[in-house]
């Protein structure tokens, strides 16, 4: 029944996520992201009761401290490179 509960969640869920994270904007595709490593964490916590090994519940905890570190170095590479307000007053100003 877990491996069922599991599966439903990787072949309906994943792939949604998966389609928001690929296209549209990029607060879309960020909130595509979370939803995508809340997914595969609640999948990393049925394996475990499915398979009756609790050392596979590490995964989900490895996720759930790297996820939100994926997230924020996401957000930190889809904003670009940061200017200093001197560069963007003399841009301005040139023209």
């Amino acid at each position: 029944m877990w491996a069922a509960a599991a599966l439903v969640l990787l072949a309906a869920a994943a792939p949604v996520c998966l389609w928001v994270a690929s296209r549209g904007s990029t607060v879309r595709r960020l909130a595509g992201m979370c939803l995508l490593s809340n997914v595969v964490g609640a999948v990393f916590l049925l394996l475990p009761q499915t398979y009756q090994r609790s050392s596979y519940q590490d995964l989900a905890l490895v996720l759930a401290v790297l996820a939100p570190a994926g997230t924020l170095v996401f957000t930190r590479f889809a904003a670009g490179p940061r200017r200093a307000p001197d560069d963007a007053e003399r841009e301005g100003s040139d023209t």
